[in-house]
């Protein structure tokens, strides 16, 4: 078989090893006879599942006991909603705008009748290629929420802003797991898993306990406190999703952890933008104090030339190099399963292309 690297933002690239033993079992597990996708969720098989997956995050991102550990569906998206029903109960909430995720949770916020957002800081005007600066928070919101990584945009949050004793609320979909952050300095962490964590399908809600619960009547699949009582089995969850989660988690540990991974995601980053930053053809727009290790935005300057290397690119086995529709030019996504051989395989394929076009 042609080997291929994915690039994609996500659904992204799983371990091998991970993708190996679902192969293995995914017509008998644990030799039941019956694939993983047709057992109950109301199985002690499935119980056993999702307690180890919980188990495996929570060691992997040292999660305080005062902490739920949720496994929802609806995506991150999903998220921008529930996040303010369930937390805001006075009504006033903040958000960091680094690009286009913050501003769609934003406005999913916006849309509930008893909520008033403030804009703390934007990178707007700096097209998005800086992380802006929080002036000190004074007054008092219900949270202020950041993304810790803007997949689109390229840029990441490594100090978190100080936002006094308000809580902090991370959409953190593109680099949980890839990079450390303490869930203690967070109130809610809420993470699509499609690209650090499993399939699409499961979304992962890590909120503190005290925070939930305080808002009658929510609908059911969008109140925490009821996920909660309910071990995320209220209705039927993602299955498969969890399942695969959890072999993601095992395969993290075995490799070290988040420590680990960091070093491991830093290395391969520092291949691609050391590259990028000697090269005549090719640039990073993002501001290297904020460059994201797992989302690597780059461009030509020419949108004929961009799509002439995308073409050629994927010719050559690199898939899913094309940037976002809203920014353009390519971007390469190096989430925690591409190998350094991966990014290794990209920058000659860069190099070549550059030489055979000047």
């Amino acid at each position: 078989m042609k080997t291929v690297y994915n690039f994609a933002a996500g659904p992204a690239v799983l371990p091998q090893p991970v993708l190996q033993q679902v192969q293995d079992e995914l017509l008998s597990y644990r030799q039941t006879g019956m694939s993983v996708m047709e057992i109950s969720h109301r199985s002690a098989l499935f119980q056993d599942i999702i307690d180890r997956a919980e188990a495996g995050l929570r060691r992997l991102m040292a999660i305080p006991d005062n902490y739920k550990v949720l496994f929802l569906q609806g995506g991150a998206s999903l998220q921008f909603h529930a996040v303010p029903l369930n937390l805001a109960t006075t009504g006033k909430v903040a958000f960091v705008d680094t690009g286009n995720w913050s501003k769609k949770a934003k406005a999913e916020a916006d849309k509930l009748p008893h909520v008033t957002t403030t804009v703390l800081a934007s990178s707007q005007a700096q097209q998005n290629r800086v992380i802006p600066t929080v002036p000190a928070v004074t007054d008092h919101y219900d949270y202020v929420h950041i993304t810790t990584n803007n997949t689109i945009e390229g840029t990441t949050f490594f100090d978190l802003p100080a936002v006094g004793d308000n809580i902090l609320v991370g959409d953190m979909s593109s680099n949980i797991l890839a990079q450390p952050y303490r869930v203690a300095d967070f109130g809610l962490i809420y993470a699509g898993a499609q690209k650090n964590i499993g399939p699409a399908g499961l979304t992962v809600v890590i909120v503190r306990d005290d925070l939930i619960g305080k808002v009658p009547n929510l609908p059911a699949m969008l109140d925490y406190q009821l996920q909660a009582d309910k071990g995320s089995l209220y209705n039927t969850p993602p299955v498969f999703a969890i399942y695969t989660a959890g072999l993601v988690f095992d395969w993290l540990e075995q490799l070290g952890g988040v420590p680990a991974m960091t070093q491991i995601n830093q290395a391969k980053a520092k291949i691609l933008y050391d590259y990028l930053d000697q090269s005549d053809l090719f640039t990073a727009p993002v501001a290297p104090a904020y460059r994201s290790l797992t989302n690597i935005p780059f461009v030509t300057g020419n949108a004929d030339l961009d799509a002439q290397f995308i073409d050629a690119a994927t010719k050559a086995g690199l898939y899913n190099l094309k940037g976002h529709r809203l920014v353009g030019g390519m971007r390469a996504s190096l989430y925690n399963a591409m190998p350094i051989a991966g990014v290794t395989t990209l920058v000659d394929f860069m190099k070549h292309f550059e030489q055979e076009v000047r």
